[in-house]
This record gives C-alpha cells, sequence and structure tokens, in this order.
C-alpha cells in the first residue's frame, strides 16, 4: 500500500486522492462479498435451527435498529474526531459479528448479535461503515467526478456482493462433502469474521484526519431544512424496502417456489451483477436529466416489476420479474449519496450522511418484522405488494419536493 495516502492534506492532491478511493474501494468489496453470502446463509441458518419467517423478520428488525443506533453515534463523534480509528473500530465489530453468531443459538442471543453486529439483512447500503466511506470518499474528490466516484464504489459494492452471493452455494458443497448444515453455516459465519480483519488492515493506511487538519466539519447549519426533508422521504423508501429486504426475500423464494441454496445464490449473483452494472448507467443519464430525475424514474418501473412478482404463477416468471427490478431499482444509490452530498455545505457532509442514513436504518428496521407476518398469510406476496406501492409514493413525493433544488453541477441548466 502507497504509504503516501496517509499524507492526505485538506486539499489532497490527485495522486494520493486516488490511492485513497482505491483503498476504500478495495474495502467496500471485502464488505460486499461478506454481505452477498451472510444474507442468504443468515435465514438459512435460522431455518435449520428451526425458526419461521416472524423469528426471521424480527432478527432482521433486531439488526437494522442496531444499525441505526450504532449509525447515530458515529454522526455525532464523526464530525469531532479523527475517522481512521472509526473506520477500524467497524471493521472489528464486523469481525466479531462473524464469530459470535456460530456460537449462539438461543433467540434471544441471536437478536442480541443481530442488534450489535454487522449483518446488514437489507443487502443494501446501510451500515456503520457507510456514512464514514462517505464522507472520506466525497472529501477526496470534486464536484465533476463526485457522482462517478460514488457510481464506481456501488459498483464494485455491488459486483462483490453478487460474487458473494455465489459464494452462498458453499454450504451445499460442504454438506455434500460429509460435513453438518450447521456447521457449514458456522463456516461461512468465520470467513465473514476472516474479512472485517481485512478491512480493519486496510482502514489502518487511511489518513488521521481531524478536525483541524481538515475543511471544518460541524452539525448541520444553513442545509438542516433541505436535510431533514430528505431524511424524511429516505425514510418512506426505507421503510417499503424493509418489506423485501434481502433475507426475506431468500425466505419468501424458499417457501413459495421451495427455491435451493444454491439456486438462490446464483439467482442473487445476477440480480447483484445487473444492480451494479446499473450504477455506472445512472452516473451517465444522470449528468444528462439530473440527479433526482435519474432517482425517480428509473425507480417507479422497478417497484412496478415488483408488484407484478407477487402474482407470479411460477418460479421463472418470479425471478425474470425480479432480475428486471434489479436492473434498474439501485440507479438512486449513487445519485442519492451524491445529491445529499452536493447540497450541503462540505463541513456538514459527515452530519448529513448520518442524518439521512439514520432514520433510513431505523423506518428500515420496522418492517420487516411485519413483513415476517404478513409471509404467514395466505398471500405470500402482499410484502412485495406493500413494498412497491410505497415506493412509488415516495418517488413521486421526492419529484415534486426537490425537482427545483439542483446541485452545483446542474445549476444553470
Amino acid at each position: 500500500m502507497d504509504a503516501s495516502v496517509n499524507d492526505i492534506a485538506t486539499e489532497p492532491n490527485p495522486s494520493t486522492a486516488n490511492a485513497l478511493i482505491r483503498l476504500l474501494y478495495l474495502a467496500r468489496g471485502l464488505r460486499g462479498f461478506g454481505d452477498g453470502f451472510a444474507v442468504i446463509v443468515l435465514p438459512a441458518y435460522m431455518t435449520a435451527l428451526g425458526y419461521d419467517a416472524v423469528a426471521v423478520g424480527i432478527i432482521a428488525t433486531a439488526s437494522l435498529l442496531g444499525t441505526a443506533l450504532l449509525t447515530l453515534i458515529t454522526g455525532w463523534i464523526a464530525p469531532r474526531h479523527d475517522l481512521r480509528p472509526l473506520l477500524i473500530a467497524g471493521a472489528c465489530l464486523m469481525a466479531a459479528t462473524g464469530i459470535a453468531f456460530p456460537g449462539v443459538e438461543h433467540f434471544v442471543l441471536i437478536a442480541l448479535v443481530a442488534f450489535i453486529g454487522t449483518i446488514n439483512p437489507s443487502g443494501g447500503d446501510l451500515g456503520v461503515l457507510v456514512p464514514l466511506e462517505h464522507a472520506v470518499l466525497a472529501h477526496s474528490t470534486t464536484n465533476e467526478r463526485r457522482t462517478q466516484v460514488f457510481a464506481r464504489y456501488s459498483l464494485i459494492g455491488a459486483l462483490c456482493t453478487a460474487a458473494g452471493s455465489l459464494a452462498a452455494a458453499l454450504p451445499d458443497i460442504l454438506v455434500t462433502g460429509g460435513s453438518t448444515q450447521l456447521t457449514a453455516f458456522r463456516l461461512m459465519f468465520y470467513a465473514y469474521a476472516a474479512l472485517g480483519i481485512a478491512c480493519a488492515v486496510l482502514y489502518r493506511y487511511v489518513p488521521h484526519a481531524r478536525a483541524e487538519e481538515r475543511a471544518p466539519q460541524t452539525p448541520l447549519g444553513p442545509s438542516r431544512g433541505t436535510v431533514y426533508k430528505l431524511a424524511a422521504l429516505f425514510s418512506v423508501d426505507a421503510f417499503a424496502g424493509g418489506f423485501v429486504a434481502q433475507s426475506l426475500l431468500v425466505l419468501w423464494l424458499f417457501e413459495r417456489f421451495d427455491l435451493s441454496l444454491s439456486a438462490a445464490g446464483l439467482f442473487f449473483f445476477w440480480s447483484s451483477t445487473l444492480s451494479a452494472f446499473s450504477y455506472p448507467v445512472a452516473a451517465w443519464i444522470a449528468k444528462r436529466i439530473g440527479l433526482v430525475n435519474t432517482m425517480v424514474f428509473t425507480h417507479i418501473p422497478s417497484s412496478i416489476f415488483l408488484i407484478l412478482a407477487a402474482f407470479s404463477p411460477n418460479l421463472y416468471l418470479a425471478l425474470g420479474l425480479l432480475l428486471l427490478r434489479s436492473a434498474l431499482s439501485q440507479m438512486d444509490v449513487p445519485t442519492r449519496t451524491s445529491y445529499v452530498m452536493a447540497v450541503v455545505t462540505p463541513a456538514e457532509r459527515p452530519a448529513a450522511a448520518s442524518v439521512t442514513a439514520v432514520p433510513r436504518s431505523l423506518a428500515s428496521a420496522i418492517s420487516p418484522a411485519i413483513s415476517g407476518a404478513l409471509l404467514m398469510t395466505s398471500f405470500t406476496g402482499l410484502p412485495l405488494v406493500v413494498c412497491g406501492t410505497l415506493k412509488i409514493a415516495y418517488d413521486l413525493a421526492l419529484l415534486f419536493s426537490f425537482r427545483h433544488i439542483k446541485p452545483p453541477e446542474e445549476q444553470g441548466r
């Protein structure tokens, strides 16, 4: 690793900034690979322990609530302290999560580990490390490159998540080789812990960046109203998304169509791959029609595909519609992040990242428990319908509220 990355200044030179960005891309890839198999293995592990959909939904809720609390604490600390130890601490927590899960079987203990730990059942861009990485990335690039940098960040995360989804087939291979199913699942959690350790090593190369060494960072000030409105709307989107958190979507496919673990891994590989390649396309579209329009006009069709999947009479049609959804549904991820970073002052960026992330985590934590209960009803596709309907309402509200608030690169169009 280039040692010059430790000498980054308030306005880093291009080579130093690029080295830091590449380092964060690598860390994001490792975390994405771990998330890719963890979100599939977790519901399968709980099912093997004898728990039902309601229990899986409660665990997902506990996990997301814990994520929200840790993100809130991080957002309060980040503007005042060095980001490097916070990143390392988050990676160590990831390692501890992977070590702890195999050692617990009682529901309360599983919920406690999920609450404290880092496994994200939504498979999305939530987590204690996300706002920290966003703040460092935004500080290391220019307005003109910002959306492209975040698109690549999301692309790498999604591609590595896709590869991790394929790794979810390893328990089936281990069972074929003579291992018990529970032992195979526990080995996957240990692999997740190893990835956390690798991320901690990488974060040691992130520069020390205290407040006095960077552009001053402050709590929300002039952009407070804008950020609060965005946070409220993003919360609606996240609440909707919680109904089809990836762990619950896996469970729906298991129960509705009797999908195998290996087949689920293959499906989520292609799903994540389509999402990954949608990120640079989103950046390309955003340059032409704007960030807000890109978020809205790619999101609405994806929600329609999700609703249609709920009524699919067979597995192949359902998977086809879900893949079409995946090709569109994540285009708002890099554009949303870029938009938030653009409409606040540089000093407010860490606080804005946290303020928009925490309500999303809290909102997304409410719905999985509800979704688990809905999966037990006669129409198991109901969570998909609820999710799609709420997301369409969110998109229309976002368009109405923010179509006139443009980032610097779009002003004058």
